[in-house]
């Protein structure tokens, strides 16, 4: 991608420092398949954690504090151009609705962080919390990408933003509370489907900004959409599946399947037209 003299987003808080206690674990490593799996098959990443979760946190020996790496600093700096690509969009298309855009909060954190959603640990994944209106994410989550799926590139990392900032504006419109209403009332079957439906138009909506943000900034280059489409076909709920115990069971699908989110990334992208991204009213059989 092009980001070259792009501004960065004021709207990062940065925690990455903020280590706290002299606890140390196995490290992300051994946590890597079942941290994308968490991120990427499940509704709420918040529920799937213990108290044991809590207290493997990654710590240094001089009594938590932590500097960041060169390269990590790179990625901080990318993802807030990255969020402030995402600001000038949205601000873009809910004026165009005739709406006022608030971005959300970009939070960078390293081991473990308090959200308004709950306590998250690095093994939680990328995250979007309603309660504080807040993106969370450990930029070592990216390593694990290129290590464990082969997504690699930025335009494959600015998609996970992207995705994230997708829920934000689900809950700006209404929709986020209205389909976790509906949720609450449903079978488990039923909600996954539901769960399904809302990823996917995540998915559309990170399209949707890169359509606008390439049309705005000239940002996408050679490869850009194919390493988006790469990731979107890895993060199926069909292809982690069969990676993760060689079967699927599609009615405990909650993101979709590769083909689903491949297609729904690639219409926003190829569109940008906000009016073609309902996910709700299609048969679920036709998504």
């Amino acid at each position: 991608m092009r980001l070259t003299g792009r501004r960065e987003s004021s709207n990062v808080d940065d925690r990455r420092r903020k280590v706290g206690g002299k606890k140390t674990s196995m490290g992300l490593g051994g946590l890597a398949i079942a941290a994308l799996i968490v991120w990427l098959m499940g509704g709420n990443p918040l529920s799937v954690l213990t108290q044991a979760d809590l207290s493997s946190i990654i710590t240094t020996q001089n009594g938590g504090t932590y500097e960041p790496t060169a390269e990590e600093e790179a990625l901080a700096k990318f993802s807030s151009q990255i969020l402030a690509g995402t600001e000038d969009v949205w601000t873009q298309e809910f004026r165009k609705m005739g709406k006022t855009y608030q971005p959300p909060k970009l939070v960078l954190f390293r081991g473990s962080v308090q959200s308004g959603c709950g306590g998250a640990t690095s093994s939680t994944g990328p995250f979007y919390c309603s309660a504080d209106q807040s993106v969370y994410i450990d930029l070592s989550f990216f390593s694990q990408m290129k290590q464990q799926l082969g997504a690699d590139g930025d335009f494959a990392y600015a998609y996970v933003i992207a995705h994230e900032v997708g829920h934000h504006v689900q809950y700006l419109l209404g929709i986020l509370d209205n389909a976790h209403q509906q949720m609450s009332r449903m079978s488990e079957k039923e909600s996954n489907r539901m769960s399904v439906r809302l990823e996917l138009q995540a998915d559309f909506f990170a399209g949707i900004w890169a359509y606008h943000d390439n049309q705005m900034f000239n940002s996408l280059e050679d490869g850009d959409i194919e390493e988006g489409l790469n990731v979107a076909s890895k993060i199926g709920d069909d292809y982690l599946q069969k990676q993760a115990q060689g079967y699927t069971v599609p009615d405990a699908f909650n993101h979709g399947t590769s083909a689903q989110r491949v297609r729904w990334l690639k219409k926003g992208m190829q569109s940008g037209n906000l009016n073609e991204g309902d996910t709700f009213s299609p048969s679920y059989n036709n998504l």
